[in-house]
């Protein structure tokens, strides 16, 4: 039975895929130092026998008989990397280092959860995996931006110096149960207002594109390249590429949620891209994945779920949102 470890495995991303490879009847190592993940979000998961769970920061080595390594591990909130940016690019850099060790260790195969942010505001549209990014590499948000891009460059260098199995792959904006109501991610931030009957936040005009996909897609894809043949590294986008404007996005979760909240206007936020939209032609050709949940559809799900939680009925603070996966 192969052993496998995900870090960040308390974590919206993290939590979703540990209960998928418990459900292909793999032991699961669940690792998070608890700073954004929750121990909610695996809490029907620790009566399971091929479950463990252990409270550990990776920017710190740890020692594990593991197969597989999906490294998750990092905040990708705004408020909440920025909160500690420093602590944010140890995560990224630190926890990298410390889990190639890990792998090169146990020869075994590892996922890096990169990001679309490490395109920065692109000038190319859509994003291809060619493209080498438009990043402000001193700006608030350059903690997780470049944190990821060195990550992915340590990968390889790891790739190349000891030829360990890695697979990168670049995350778009996903979205679904067991997101954070308060982590002040678009999709989260107009959900718990709309069901609040608060107004719904814009920052900029609101013409600004994403593309979003739901979890259970997204995870598909991280097994998918996981299972990959050897010789494919990536990186490789993994997103859905449905653009929508924000404001589109709120008109639907207005409707999906019978809210009479109002549409409100700021500032936008420094660095926040104008246009985010994946290409994923490899992914089809290389992976044969593409994502199968509409928007409208997932949304249903995601609303569903915010609205049984007990924390949906408090107040989302005005701390604006992110494109960040």
């Amino acid at each position: 039975m192969k052993k496998i470890l995900v870090t960040g495995g308390a974590g919206f991303l993290g939590s979703n895929l540990c209960t998928k490879l418990l459900e292909k009847n793999f032991y699961v190592i669940a690792l998070d130092n608890l700073s954004t993940g929750s121990m909610s979000n695996i809490q029907n998961l620790l009566e399971n026998k091929k479950f463990e769970f252990i409270k550990h920061d990776i920017i710190y080595p740890i020692d594990l008989p593991v197969d597989q390594v999906f490294n998750l591990a990092c905040p990708a909130s705004p408020p909440r990397y920025q909160a500690d940016p420093a602590q944010t690019t140890k995560t990224s850099i630190l926890g990298s280092l410390n889990m190639l060790e890990l792998a090169r260790k146990n020869g075994a195969r590892i996922f890096q959860a990169s990001t679309s942010e490490v395109y920065g505001d692109p000038d190319v549209h859509p994003q291809v995996e060619g493209y080498r990014g438009n990043v402000n590499p001193i700006g608030v948000r350059s903690c997780y931006d470049e944190g990821k891009r060195c990550a992915e460059s340590l990968f390889f260098d790891y790739h190349r110096m000891y030829g360990i199995e890695i697979k990168v792959g670049r995350i778009f904006n996903t979205y679904g149960p067991k997101m954070d109501p308060q982590d002040g991610r678009v999709v989260s931030n107009f959900i718990m207002q709309a069901i609040q009957n608060e107004p719904l936040t814009i920052y900029g005009d609101g013409t600004q594109t994403r593309s979003f996909c739901y979890v259970d897609d997204l995870i598909d894809g991280f097994l998918k390249m996981m299972e990959s043949e050897v010789k494919f590294l990536g990186p490789v986008n993994l997103g859905n590429p449905d653009e929508f404007n924000l404001l589109e996005l709120a008109d639907l979760v207005l409707k999906l949620t019978q809210s009479n909240s109002k549409i409100v206007f700021e500032k936008l936020p420094q660095d926040d891209p104008t246009r985010r939209k994946p290409d994923i032609s490899l992914a089809k050709n290389k992976l044969g994945w593409e994502p199968k949940i509409c928007l409208e559809d997932g949304l249903r799900k995601t609303i569903e779920y915010f609205k049984v939680k007990t924390f949906s009925k408090r107040k989302v603070k005005n701390v604006g949102y992110s494109i960040t996966p």
